[in-house]
């Protein structure tokens, strides 16, 4: 923010000092600035900004005297590379025919020193010209060049575009990679050959992706370029559900105790993976610092300002280095470049003092030695015998952005060229003055662009001046003589055809690891099917515990956020990772209770035929014949019933047993409780008729009226059963809130109020029988029949009053088991209670019943 304040009240002051001479008639140039730099005339000129020294070194300031002018240290041979490729791409378009005829292109190219300021004032003379003064009064007329190749940094990108772009004048970078240039009001004019950090930050991320890393460190310099990268990548690691162990800001001022505790930070951390957004002059002392404290088993992730760059490329950084994976630009290939290169020679002319330069530096020799000494520079050097970053172009990535760049330019001044008059696209269908170009109209035509280069890469800018991002995924292997070779192992192409963006060649991968095999790197491991993840708290969201999923409920995915509810009529299996259908439950005749019900039933119908058969063999004796016989045997009749509807409520719920299980229960029990309650009344008549003044009662309640007061008290129950089976009939149902782990298939009963004026209309009876029983349990000893009714229709009040809140409290299929058991329980009660003495009698002490021995017993007590 101060540099650019500082920027502004310079040009603000240098603007107040040219008001003052305008009187002159005149536009004089105010200041020359002392820059390294390559200069060929041409009909349309191109500026270029290239870093060809490392460090800008500026002089004391004494504030006496106008300071000196800053000078640049430590040649740079590959940025000198790009600078010649910017001067080979002009000659091969000037040399071809189809492309801008009849025009021919200068150059001229400065050097920015790696340093804001140096940049700004290179960028200002290109755009404001070195004449030293202009006749024109109104300073109008053509720029001295219609657009910039550069500047290669961020930063310096960003305040020159800030100032040019307010002219419109074209600027097309080959490095610049902050995606805040991709802001088109801020930086109407800026275009670049080089994809956005934007896209680099998703490029890593489809990298980290791929390998499952998604617990990963963060470094990055405290620029323009690392600290809007670094921005980009926090809010966009949550592509892969990743998230970021640490943060550290490399210091610029290269501090030792930051360094420092910054590895310590590295060290410290789980994250095996680092993700780094600096350049090589930041990233250096950390490496160093790495070596010192031996910090190795990490697995760096290279942004592209340093995937290739030579100065980690040795020995000493191979233990710690190794197996690095870097996002590079892409790699290009330029025919006739090397031999171009080789074919430079220096001349004389200080505006090509670059040149001069390089010679020194490239043969340890000075063309002007000052009589000290030092090697002559003769300027026939042979430049084949060298072996530099210069000559080498076996890995052009930076130059082939250079190339794409002016390629990019030169396109657009031909389409410029082409537009027919009346026709164009500006103002009243204008086209653009050869004579009078102005940068503005040729950033019309740069959006437009559309070419293909030699090597067949697709050049073109979207609506922000981006290129369509296209990387080489970079691998750090070691080379024969214990160094680092760089190696591209993939491509990450944003524009693939096949949709497939990344493509790595996972074989020839380099793994820095004992296992030779990618590292993992994650916070906690993936959550398996049938588990759900739980955030630990105060972590990031990949820090979290497996916990399983509940009854119910499955995941069949890792790393699931929640587990999915099974539908009603399924479950979850064992491994809680699939729902299958629900267990079925219904008392079954194949399980054990199922089969001992059943068993019990059919002995209950057995002992009932057995009774039979021995009342029917004995039906003439007085025991049998006492108390009507009749009614005996259609008491034994209506108990096999009951033992036989047990069958009913056994086996898989259908429609035809649900409506008759209750029905024949109903019935059978009201026949059964029908005939004890006329069995007692025929005990209380018998027992008045013996008396003088109830001689005539067994006249009124005679065999035809017993039999007609069973009938009608079993005709009710079948009314009861018929209006309730006929208007709410009981169905099959999956009842599925008894147990949520199965179905229970049961009976519905239709209508409550049916069934339970079922069973109220069963207890009247029970109950007026054994109130009679119980009223007539006093009589004579050979009246003592009605005590058997009574303790028989106990047993069967206590059996059922004790059905009511078992059934209510049991579960699915037991709830069934219990009414079984209080049928069962009631219908043996019945029987062992009425016809038990009975039959003990008959076959244990036949000489009882004769009618002397019954009768002698009532003698006795007269």
């Amino acid at each position: 923010m101060w540099t650019t304040l500082n920027i502004y009240l310079y040009l603000s002051f240098n603007f107040i000092s040219a008001a003052a001479i305008l009187q002159s008639g005149t536009c004089q140039l105010q200041r020359h600035f002392r820059l390294n730099g390559m200069y060929q005339n041409g009909d349309v000129i191109l500026g270029g900004l290239f870093e060809v020294h490392f460090l800008a070194v500026f002089p004391e300031l004494s504030f006496r005297t106008e300071p000196e002018p800053p000078y640049c240290e430590q040649f740079d041979m590959a940025s000198f590379q790009q600078a010649q490729t910017m001067v080979f791409a002009i000659n091969e378009i000037n040399k071809n025919p189809n492309l801008l005829p009849n025009i021919t292109l200068g150059y001229h190219v400065y050097d920015n020193c790696v340093m804001l300021g140096m940049a700004f004032r290179a960028a200002i003379s290109l755009a404001s010209g070195t004449e030293e003064s202009f006749s024109n009064f109104n300073c109008t007329g053509s720029p001295p060049v219609i657009g910039i190749v550069g500047d290669s940094n961020s930063t310096p990108s960003i305040a020159i575009s800030s100032v040019l772009g307010l002219f419109r004048v074209p600027i097309v970078s080959y490095f610049a990679t902050c995606s805040c240039l991709s802001n088109r009001k801020k930086y109407p004019s800026f275009f670049r050959t080089i994809p956005s950090d934007a896209f680099q930050v998703r490029a890593m991320i489809r990298v980290l992706s791929h390998f499952g890393w998604t617990w990963v460190g963060l470094v990055y310099s405290d620029d323009d370029y690392g600290n809007y990268a670094a921005q980009s990548f926090l809010q966009n690691v949550h592509m892969l559900d990743g998230c970021v162990a640490f943060s550290e800001i490399l210091p610029l001022d290269n501090n030792r105790k930051d360094i420092q505790r910054i590895v310590g930070v590295i060290q410290a951390s789980t994250a095996r993976v680092v993700v780094v957004f600096s350049t090589s002059t930041y990233m250096l002392p950390l490496m160093d610092e790495v070596v010192l404290q031996n910090i190795t088993g990490r697995q760096w992730i290279a942004s592209e300002a340093w995937a290739t760059s030579p100065v980690f490329h040795t020995q000493r950084l191979l233990p710690f280095l190794g197996g690095t994976l870097g996002i590079a630009i892409r790699r290009g290939e330029i025919k006739g470049l090397h031999e171009f290169l080789l074919h430079l020679r220096p001349n004389n002319d200080q505006r090509n003092n670059m040149v001069r330069i390089f010679w020194e530096n490239m043969f340890g020799c000075k063309f002007n030695t000052g009589g000290r000494g030092d090697k002559m520079c003769s300027g026939q050097e042979d430049l084949s015998r060298t072996n530099t970053a210069y000559t080498d172009v076996s890995e052009l990535r930076a130059s082939y952005n250079v190339y794409k760049t002016v390629y990019a330019l030169a396109h657009a001044l031909h389409d410029l060229m082409q537009c027919e008059e009346g026709r164009g696209p500006f103002s009243g269908n204008r086209c653009a003055d050869i004579t009078n170009l102005q940068p503005w109209q040729l950033v019309h035509y740069l959006h437009h662009v559309n070419f293909t280069t030699g090597f067949g890469d697709h050049v073109s800018f979207d609506e922000n001046g981006d290129v369509l991002a296209i990387y080489d995924v970079m691998n750090w292997q070691p080379s024969s003589d214990g160094s680092i070779i760089v190696r591209t192992v993939g491509v990450v192409d944003e524009g693939a055809a096949t949709g497939k963006v990344l493509t790595l060649n996972e074989d020839a991968l380099y793994w820095n690891f004992e296992t030779k095999k990618p590292p993992r790197s994650v916070c906690s491991e993936s959550c398996p099917s049938g588990t759900r993840r739980a955030r630990r708290k105060g972590l990031p969201v990949c820090c979290f515990d497996c916990l399983p999923c509940g009854d119910g409920e499955i995941s069949n995915t890792t790393d699931a956020n929640e587990c999915t509810i099974c539908p009603d009529e399924f479950w979850s299996n064992p491994a809680k990772d699939q729902c299958v259908p629900k267990e079925i439950e219904f008392l079954s005749y194949e399980e054990p209770l199922g089969i001992s019900l059943t068993t019990a039933s059919l002995l209950g119908t057995c002992f009932c035929a057995l009774v039979m058969v021995i009342f029917a063999h004995h039906r003439n004796t007085p025991i049998v014949r006492a108390n009507n016989s009749e009614l005996s045997f259609l008491l034994l009749i209506s108990l096999k019933l009951c033992f036989l509807c047990v069958l009913l409520f056994i086996g898989r719920p259908q429609l035809w047993t649900c409506q008759s299980r209750h029905a024949v229960f109903g019935i059978s029990f009201v026949l059964c409780i029908s005939s004890i309650l006329v069995k007692t009344m025929v005990v209380i008549a018998v027992f008045k008729s013996s008396r003088p003044e109830g001689k005539s009662a067994i006249k009124w309640f005679g065999a035809a009226q017993q039999r007609c007061t069973v009938l009608v008290l079993t005709a009710l129950q079948v009314v009861i059963c018929a209006v309730w089976l006929s208007t709410a009939s009981p169905t099959p149902h999956k009842n599925n809130q008894y147990l949520r782990s199965k179905i229970v298939y049961e009976c519905a009963i239709g209508s409550v109020a049916g069934f339970s004026l079922l069973l109220a209309y069963i207890g009247l009876l029970a109950a007026v029988s054994f109130l009679l029983a119980f009223l007539a349990r006093n009589l004579p000893d050979h009246f003592n029949e009605a005590k058997f009714i009574t303790f028989s229709m106990l047993i069967f009040c206590a059996v059922w009053i004790a059905f009511v809140p078992a059934y209510v409290s049991s579960p699915g299929k037991y709830a069934v088991a219990v009414e079984i058991f209080a049928i069962l329980a009631s219908s043996f009660g019945l029987l062992v209670a009425i016809f038990a003495p009975k039959c003990y009698i008959i076959l244990l002490h036949p000489e009882k019943n004769t009618k002397k021995s019954i009768m002698g017993r009532e003698s006795k007590n007269k």
